[in-house]
């Protein structure tokens, strides 16, 4: 239990620790600031485009980090001397996700307060969009992790596993928009349910992929 302690700290000094943290919320805050610019400066149709693209962004802040997630680890040998150690690779695709949720996920939670500002969100729908990016960061963390075990064994092959994962994410992009419409009042709860169900599948999923690896 221990090493898994280790290294879920080390994956937060990792993240946070080397820079690499911001890049998803520079990224996150740029999507942000440039919106503005292509829609123009209507005020009511940026109010109401800027919910959706809150959630698109947040999606790929989420996954720009895929690299630093499993690979650094495949490739100073950390996975094969857990699983030596008798340590499942779905415990250790959890603990991993855990770190990102929490590495990622608070920032992003934060920069949402000036994005929402550039994109004319109300304190109103401020409060439904960090509401329902909360419930989503777990599911978000564990479909870059699941990228990230599926793509550290291929150089360049980021792109592709965030592709390849993309489609899963796509209920959560509906559901968190959903929730912004006055008449969507159970989006939220089937947002709720399809994170809690990916946050579920995600180390099963993850640790099959780790496992890929060592064959």
């Amino acid at each position: 239990m221990t090493a898994l302690i280790a290294l879920f700290w080390r994956d937060l000094r990792r993240a946070w620790g080397s820079g690499a943290l911001w890049l998803p919320v520079l990224f996150f805050l740029l999507v942000a600031t440039a919106f503005p610019f292509a829609v123009g400066p209507d005020a009511p149709l940026l109010r109401r485009a800027g919910g959706g693209m809150v959630w698109v962004a947040a999606l790929l802040a989420a996954l720009l980090p895929i690299d630093r997630l499993v690979r650094p680890d495949r490739d100073a040998g950390v996975l094969d001397q857990l699983a030596v150690r008798g340590f499942a690779d779905e415990l250790v695709a959890a603990v991993k996700i855990v770190a990102h949720a929490i590495a990622f996920g608070i920032p992003l939670l934060v920069a949402l307060l000036p994005a929402s500002a550039l994109l004319a969100q109300d304190a109103a729908r401020v409060e439904t969009l960090a509401m329902g990016i909360a419930l989503a960061v777990p599911a978000l963390a564990s479909l870059a992790v699941l990228s990230a075990a599926l793509t550290a064994g291929h150089k360049g092959g980021s792109a592709v596993g965030g592709l390849l994962i993309l489609p899963l994410a796509v209920p959560l992009l509906i559901f968190g928009a959903g929730m912004l419409d006055p008449s969507g009042r159970g989006a939220i709860k089937l947002l709720a349910a399809t994170s809690l169900l990916l946050t579920v599948i995600g180390p099963f999923a993850a640790g099959a992929a780790l496992r890929g690896l060592r064959e």
